[in-house]
């Protein structure tokens, strides 16, 4: 029960749903606006309720004490920005007013308030001397515009009368005990008679008959007490909608620059083949046009698909067709008029009715004075031989002869079907309309004002709904095929909401099989997952996950081999076993990412063109090829080299080869061995060590598990089979393989001194270190480039998932570049050496410095996350992928011109946009560091990913070792971290035959 206590801290907004409109069968709050909403979480058509609803909330509420608001929905109200209302020892009544010009007042309402903001009285339809009154200093007037915002004890007194009668037949309840109804006007009836200008006498006498006064008293008394006041929006604008299609067609043309969190957009959610057909100054919303559709400026086309060719002239308001009317309108060019199509509901039977009416005919004018069709009725009757008698029954006066009452649109016939031609045909010439008019009278016809209860608004809702959903899969098209960067997310929330997330799957299904394109069947397999994601609704477990069940091996193995479409069809067959319960769809979800990241390795292994191999000669058995590396620190745009960002959006990095601690950290060594067989020992941290992993491989099926990047010695594995030494699969046993083409087998050694996970880009080095010496080792040789590619080969095969190209790039080019990929496949990445000012890498030395953070990465998901919304194009992660590119250069540039300031603001910033890819991945510890450091640094950032490993800083002195040391160890909570020195490695990597004695 509403009690005075519920009122004290309740805040209610009640809007009014208002009357019918001829303009909008689901009336004036759900008439579609041409506005979408960019950063809403579900993608939706907008209403005038939503605008509404939105600057209720967001503007005009904010700050007011509880009560209840009252908005009306019969107006489209804009306010650009938060108004500042004043709201400190408010009591009473408050109306909104907006200002406008006194030459619109003469139709609608306005205040007069004097200097204190009290309202002193409420003027409709004034004569210019009274609206002149009301006017401020500069011209304008505040006008009525349907919101009032009651105090609590204000709420509370109005809400007391509603048992009083007469006020009583304004509720049901009165009505349920037998009262006659009577009607109030809120503004004339309820807020008037708190305006100071009002006397009790005055106030009861304008009510009209005895019921109204007696209600008007019982008003009066109640709440003359409260003091009533204005706050008018400066900025803010206000349009009535009238019964006049102009002003309507005007409105949805031209709408002032909608509230803040909307877009006005010419073509709102809509699919059009070809939009240069329409003018500007034209808006289509909720629509399909297929074909050549020609929209003429100051037209509108709302909820419609149609097929061209077809021509809307200018001044026209169509709406609700769907494509069977097309073939009828394509002879009939538009000029002027407003046709729409309703869903009708007769007593149990649905039928489509369709209305026209001319932009400049009013409802209510008598027939004698008016227009039908923008011509004089007995034009009309002249050209097309209808009569007086066909639309008005002979006993009806004819004062109310009118628009509103003309029997003029047919809604059955006996033994035809009714279309669009049935009305169109009164805009035809005389020798035409012959033929049409025995049929136009054989059918049953309505008013429209006979038509109105029978409108199904559900069916109406229901078709718009359709309709939306069906531009969405176009759009779904549109965004995949042609590489645009929109967010698909939104709606795919709105169709799982609404019921259409099949119709949405299908699309996905068709554009992942049918676009002949790796990179795009990647993205809509993307996509597919996120709907099965979102479906779960947040339950059923982590996204991110393996990916290997049986039941998805077969079209995975399509999908490897090459048959997109074959895989696409057979993974959409699994699927429809994974939707009953949430659990079920995030493991479908994470295999259709599994999917994704088959035709991702596909769409980088194309990077396999750039790799040429020549001849060397073979170095004797028994003789050692050593090859050791720096390891690569990342300054910016880490992230833009990851596939698919770096063949979608295009990547730059600048890396720097380093020595730790003076030395090269990552080794491989490779020699032939009389066994024909393959020796794989990983010697820990050094060149000297003791073997730490040893692993013999005798037969082919031992390299079983290269791709399996966990599996014991993988890499090596995989070194083998991508340099081609050995042929794997293959029907020639290893044994054979290796006598016929090197007279026995290999041994390999690998080593690096760095910690697992310190982010320096150990792995990918490596791996170019193991391919390096392999290639020397079996008589061949490959350029850096050649290598630089053979690694993303390699690391793709690996499937580690990963498989940027930045490490290897950092590693085995010496000194510092910037390295960069174009948005296209194959992706190619090349090199550019940044020269330095004389001395700068000294320098430099002398100011960067490596904190061991003594965190170890533990975000196995990590890629996962970020590839996810990079597919999904989330505005933040196109942003972030534009502004790393952006500081990568910008980087490239500081280092040229040697400018540590700068080079420092590039590393925080490149540290920002790390945070922002991948949300997570800095520790609580590794953050109390920085801001330790931060007083003494230029700039500093986590090498790699993040989440733990090395933090490397250029410190703003020179030789700060110590002095960091002392920082941090006074700093709690840290755990047990170290310094490193680290310098500029301008020598890369070397290859050397050393002989039968490595040491």
């Amino acid at each position: 029960v509403v009690t005075s206590d519920v009122l004290r801290e309740a805040r209610i907004l009640i809007l009014h749903m208002g009357r019918d409109f001829s303009f909008d069968d689901c009336g004036r709050a759900f008439t579609c606006l041409p506005v979408e909403e960019p950063g809403a979480p579900a993608e939706a058509l907008v209403c005038n309720l939503d605008s509404l609803l939105g600057t209720m909330t967001h503007w005009l509420c904010v700050g007011s004490p509880p009560g209840v608001w009252v908005c009306s929905t019969d107006m489209l109200l804009t306010v650009p920005s938060a108004p500042e209302i004043d709201w400190d020892g408010f009591q009473g009544v408050r109306v909104i007013a907006v200002p406008g010009s006194q030459a619109y007042a003469r139709n609608h309402g306005v205040y007069l308030a004097d200097e204190q903001g009290l309202v002193r009285d409420i003027i409709y339809k004034g004569t210019e001397a009274q609206i002149q009154q009301c006017a401020g200093p500069d011209g304008t007037v505040p006008l009525v515009c349907g919101v009032v915002f009651f105090s609590s004890d204000a709420a509370e007194q109005l809400l007391a009368t509603h048992v009083v009668p007469p006020l009583d037949a304004c509720t049901y309840m009165g009505l349920d005990s037998g009262a006659p109804p009577i009607q109030l006007s809120l503004f004339f009836d309820i807020v008037l008679c708190m305006a100071g200008g009002m006397t009790e006498e005055d106030f009861v006498k304008g009510g009209g008959d005895a019921i109204v006064r007696s209600a008007r008293s019982v008003l009066w008394t109640a709440l003359r007490a409260f003091p009533l006041s204005m706050a008018c929006i400066p900025d803010a604008s206000y349009d009535y909608m009238t019964t006049s299609a102009s002003d309507h067609i005007c409105s949805l043309t031209l709408l002032p620059g909608s509230a803040s969190h909307f877009r006005f957009c010419k073509t709102a959610h809509s699919h059009v083949d070809q939009p240069w057909l329409l003018e500007d100054g034209s808006s289509v919303t909720n629509c399909l046009l297929e074909g050549a559709v020609r929209l003429a400026a100051g037209s509108v086309i709302q909820h419609c698909h149609l097929q061209g060719p077809l021509e809307i002239g200018p001044g026209c308001l169509v709406s609700g067709l769907a494509t069977g009317s097309s073939p009828a309108l394509q002879g009939c060019p538009l000029r002027d008029v407003v046709l729409q199509g309703h869903h009708v509901r007769l007593h149990d039977l649905p039928c489509r009715v369709f209305t026209l009416t001319g932009r400049l005919d009013d409802w209510q004018s008598p027939a004698d004075e008016a227009t039908y069709l923008n011509v004089p009725w007995a034009e009309f009757f002249h050209r097309t031989g209808i009569q007086e008698g066909d639309l008005w029954d002979a006993e009806m006066p004819r004062r109310s002869r009118c628009l509103l009452s003309a029997r003029l649109f047919p809604v059955l016939h006996a033994c035809e079907a009714l279309g669009l031609e049935d009305v169109l045909w009164l805009l035809a010439p005389a020798a035409v309309a012959s033929e049409r008019l025995v049929r136009w009278r054989a059918a049953w016809r309505m008013s429209w004002q006979e038509l109105l209860p029978c409108l199904d608004k559900a069916a109406e809702l229901g078709a718009r709904r359709a309709l939306f959903f069906l531009q969405g899969q176009h759009k779904v098209r549109r965004v995949l095929l042609g590489h645009q960067d929109s967010s698909l997310l939104p709606l795919t929330r709105s169709a799982i909401h609404e019921g259409y997330h099949e119709a949405v799957l299908g699309t996905l299904d068709e554009v992942a099989s049918t676009a002949g394109d790796a990179g795009i069947a990647a993205r809509a397999l993307a996509c597919i997952a996120d709907v099965l994601g979102c479906m779960a609704r947040g339950e059923g477990g982590l996204r991110s996950g393996p990916a290997a069940n049986r039941e998805w091996a077969s079209a995975f193995g399509r999908l490897e081999s090459g048959d997109i479409a074959g895989g696409v069809r057979e993974l959409a067959a699994e699927r429809q076993k994974w939707m009953s319960r949430p659990a079920l769809l995030v493991r479908a979800a994470r295999h259709y990412e599994g999917a994704e990241q088959i035709l991702v390795r596909q769409a980088v292994m194309s990077s396999c063109r750039f790799v040429t191999v020549g001849q060397a000669e073979l170095p004797p058995l028994g003789h050692w090829v050593q090859v050791v590396c720096p390891a690569r620190l990342d300054l910016s745009g880490g992230w833009s080299d990851t596939p698919p960002i770096t063949y979608e959006h295009g990547g730059a990095v600048v890396d720097v080869a380093v020595l730790v601690d003076g030395c090269r950290p990552i080794g491989a060594r490779v020699r032939r061995i009389s066994e024909p067989e393959l020796r794989l020992v990983s010697l820990g941290g050094a060149p000297q060590s003791e073997a730490a992993v040893e692993l013999v491989c005798r037969e082919l099926e031992h390299l079983q598990d290269y791709c399996q990047p966990h599996a014991p010695g993988a890499l090596l594995k995989a070194a083998f089979i991508c340099t081609q030494v050995v042929q794997f699969p293959s029907q020639k046993p290893l044994r054979a393989q290796l006598m016929e083409s090197f007279g026995g087998g290999f041994e390999v050694h690998t080593w690096s001194k760095l910690p697992h996970g310190s982010g320096l880009g150990t792995s990918s080095i490596l791996a170019g270190a193991v391919m390096a010496s392999l290639y020397r080792a079996a008589g061949k040789a490959a350029s850096t480039e050649s290598l630089i590619h053979a690694v993303l080969h390699l690391e793709q095969r690996l499937t580690t998932g990963s498989g940027g190209w930045q490490d290897q790039v950092g590693g085995l080019v010496p000194g510092i570049k910037i390295g960069r990929s174009k948005a296209q496949l194959p992706l190619r990445v090349e090199v550019e050496k940044i020269p330095v000012p004389d001395g700068f890498t000294q320098t430099l030395n002398d100011h960067l410095l490596l904190v061991y953070t003594g965190k170890t990465r533990l975000a196995r998901n990590l890629l996962q996350d970020v590839v996810r919304n990079w597919y999904a194009r989330l505005p933040s992660a196109v942003q972030n992928a534009n502004t790393l590119v952006s500081n990568a250069e910008e980087c490239a540039q500081a280092l040229r011109q040697g400018n540590l300031p700068l080079i420092g603001k590039c590393l925080d910033r490149y540290w920002q946009q790390k945070k922002c890819m991948a949300p997570g991945c800095e520790p609580l510890a590794v953050g109390c560091m920085m801001d330790a450091l931060r007083p003494y640094v230029y700039g500093q950032c986590l090498a790699g990913a993040g989440g733990g490993g090395f933090l490397y800083v250029l410190t703003k002195g020179p030789w700060q070792k110590e002095a960091l040391q002392q920082i941090l160890t006074k700093t709690e909570g840290l755990g047990n971290f170290s310094i490193h020195s680290i310098e500029v490695d301008t020598g890369g990597f070397s290859v050397e035959v050393v002989g039968c004695d490595p040491k």
